[in-house]
């Protein structure tokens, strides 16, 4: 469990740094592109922020119905939603195609990204601790942080 842990933080925090890369070259320009060029940046990077404030409030959500439905199962959801959203940033048609409404789907799925990668943190740090053997608990707990490093 500990591994699984590890590597589903990694994916969910690969998804987080791909999308601010993203941020930086290219969403200005195809989300935001009516704005001047830093504008249209400092809009995108806005768009990343909003996952970040996302977070606690999915740790909140999916910690309430993990206790009522069942971890795993909401621990799944989480990473499913997160996969979602990110498939849904990568087919959002652009500015030019459908003009206000693009940034307001990514921004949909920003949301989406950040109460997902709220409530996958806490999931899978206390799944992994429940299934340590004793005395490793600690230990085990700290997989799912390992994951989160960026370099």
């Amino acid at each position: 469990m500990a591994i699984a842990s590890a590597v589903g933080t990694t994916i969910e925090w690969y998804d987080f740094f791909l999308y601010s890369t993203a941020t930086a070259l290219v969403f200005g320009s195809q989300f935001f592109s009516p704005l001047s060029p830093a504008s249209g940046t400092l809009a995108a990077f806005a768009t990343l922020g909003v996952g970040f404030l996302a977070r606690p409030v999915g740790g909140i959500l999916w910690g309430h119905f993990g206790d009522r439905v069942g971890r795993k199962a909401m621990l799944v959801s989480s990473l499913l939603l997160m996969g979602v959203a990110t498939v849904g940033v990568g087919l959002l048609p652009t500015f030019a195609q459908i003009g206000v409404f693009a940034p307001i789907l990514l921004l949909v799925m920003r949301l989406l990204q950040g109460l997902s990668a709220g409530g996958e943190w806490g999931g899978a740090a206390l799944m992994a601790v429940e299934h340590a053997p004793e005395g490793r608990r600690g230990r085990y707990g700290a997989y799912s942080q390992i994951g989160v490093r960026p370099d």
